[in-house]
C-alpha cells in the first residue's frame, strides 16, 4: 500500500516532468534526453547495488533511497513554483533521480523475496507487486492531466514529494520475518563478477534478458513519444496526455491481474514473446492512428505487452535463481528492463526529430516484432534449459 501511493505520486510527476519540458523547449530531443537522464544511471549503478543488497540490510537501503528520492522530488517542486526552473535544473535532477534508482530497484526487487515464506507463492506474491505498481500507472497519469488543467507542474511535483511518506512510513514499520538469502561472499568487484559469470552460465537467464531489453529499448519509449503524438498528431492537451499513457497502464493493470490469477510458473516462457509481439503490433498500429478512440484501445494492448513480459521474466528470475545470487540477478534484470529504456528513449527523441514520432513508433514495433518472433523460434532451446531446473526445484512439469 505504501509503494502504491508513492508509485501514483512519480507517475504524476513524470507526466508532469514530461509536459514541462515540452512546453519549456518544444524539443522531442530533449525529451529523449530527459528520460535518458532519469533511467540510465540504472545501467551502470545497478550491478554494484545488486552486491550490496546481498551483502547488506535491504530494509534499511530502502529507507535510504526513498527519502533520498523525496528530497529529488521536493527540489523539483521549489524550482518550478519558484518559477526559476531551467530545462538543465530538470534534466541534473531526473539525473540524480536515475542514480538513487539504480540503488533502489533491485533492493526493492530482493526484498520482497524475503515476505513470501512459500516459494510456490512467489509468482502470485511478484504479480501483486505489479499490481499495485501499475495500477498507480493507471491512475497516476489519469490525476496528471486532469493536475495540469487546473494548477502548475510545481504543484505535481509537491505531491509527488509527499507521496515518499507512504512508503517510507511502510517499510519503516515492517518486520521482515526471515532473511533468505545468503550474504554474498568477496570484495565487489570479485562479486560483481560472480554474479555476471552466474547469469552467462544459465541459458535461461542468458535468453530471458536479452528478451526485456528488446522490449524495452524498442517499445517502452512510447512514453518518451508521447506528449508529440498527442499535440502534433491528435491535436490533444495535457488531460489527452494523461489518457493516452493511463490506458497503457489499465492494459498493464489488466496484465497483473491476470497473471496474478496463474496458480504455476509453467508456460510463462511461452507466454513472453507473444506478450511482446502484441505490444509491438499495437506500436505499429499507434502510429498510423489519428484518432484518440482507437489510440486508447491500441495502448491498452502496449501495456498489457509489455508488462506480461517484464512480470513473467521477473517471476522466471525470482523463481530460478539461486539466493545468494539473488540480488546480483536482479540487478541485471533491472539493466534490462530500466537500464536499456534510457537509450531506446534517447534514440527515439533523436529519430523522431528527423522523421517524425508515428515513424519512430512504427520502426519500434517492428523491431519488437521480429525480436519476438526470433525468441518463440528458440522456444524449445529455452524450455529445455529451463526443464532441469524446475526439475531440481520440485516444481512439476508436463
Amino acid at each position: 500500500m505504501g509503494q502504491g501511493a508513492s508509485m501514483v505520486g512519480t507517475w504524476i510527476q513524470s507526466i508532469a516532468q514530461s509536459w514541462l519540458v515540452y512546453r519549456l523547449t518544444g524539443s522531442p530531443f530533449l525529451l529523449g534526453v530527459t528520460t535518458f537522464a532519469s533511467q540510465f544511471p540504472v545501467l551502470l549503478l545497478a550491478p554494484i547495488s545488486g552486491f550490496l543488497s546481498d551483502h547488506f540490510d535491504r530494509k534499511r537501503m530502502l529507507v535510504i533511497t526513498q527519502s533520498l528520492l523525496m528530497l529529488q522530488a521536493c527540489t523539483l517542486a521549489i524550482l518550478t513554483l519558484s518559477g526559476v526552473v531551467q530545462v538543465w535544473h530538470i534534466i541534473a535532477l531526473a539525473l540524480f533521480y536515475g542514480a538513487v534508482m539504480g540503488f533502489d530497484t533491485p533492493v526493492r526487487q530482493s526484498l520482497l523475496v524475503e515476505l513470501v515464506a512459500d516459494r510456490a507463492d512467489l509468482p502470485n506474491a511478484i504479480a501483486l507487486n505489479s499490481l499495485l505498481m501499475n495500477s498507480s500507472r493507471l491512475i497516476g497519469p489519469s490525476i496528471a492531466g486532469l493536475l495540469l488543467t487546473l494548477v502548475s507542474e510545481g504543484v505535481c511535483f509537491a505531491i509527488n514529494g509527499a507521496s515518499y511518506v507512504a512508503i517510507i512510513a511502510a517499510v519503516t514499520t515492517l518486520r521482515v520475518v526471515k532473511r533468505i538469502a545468503v550474504q554474498a561472499r568477496g570484495g565487489l568487484r570479485q562479486g560483481v563478477l560472480e554474479g555476471l559469470r552466474y547469469a552467462w552460465s544459465s541459458l535461461p537467464i542468458r535468453m530471458l534478458l536479452p528478451l526485456v531489453a528488446l522490449v524495452s529499448l524498442t517499445a517502452s519509449p512510447y512514453v518518451t513519444l508521447m506528449p508529440v503524438i498527442v499535440r502534433q498528431v491528435l491535436g490533444g492537451g495535457p488531460q489527452t496526455l494523461g489518457f493516452l499513457v493511463g490506458a497503457a497502464g489499465f492494459g498493464a493493470l489488466t496484465g497483473t491481474v491476470w497473471l496474478a490469477t496463474r496458480r504455476t510458473v509453467r508456460g510463462l516462457g511461452a507466454l513472453m514473446p507473444c506478450a511482446a509481439a502484441a505490444a509491438g503490433a499495437a506500436l505499429i498500429l499507434v502510429s498510423f492512428s489519428k484518432l484518440l478512440w482507437i489510440s486508447l484501445p491500441l495502448m491498452t494492448v502496449v501495456g498489457f505487452g509489455i508488462i506480461v513480459t517484464a512480470a513473467s521474466a521477473n517471476t522466471i528470475l525470482q523463481t530460478i535463481v539461486d539466493e545468494d545470487k539473488r540480488g546480483r540477478v536482479m540487478s541485471l534484470y533491472t539493466m534490462a528492463f530500466l537500464g536499456i529504456s534510457p537509450i531506446g528513449a534517447l534514440t527515439a527523441g533523436s529519430l523522431a526529430t528527423h522523421i517524425g514520432a508515428p515513424h519512430t513508433l512504427l520502426v519500434g514495433g517492428i523491431l519488437c516484432v521480429l525480436g519476438s518472433l526470433l525468441f518463440m523460434r528458440l522456444l524449445p532451446l529455452f524450455r529445455g534449459g529451463l526443464r532441469p531446473v524446475y526439475e531440481r526445484l520440485g516444481i512439476a512439469t508436463e
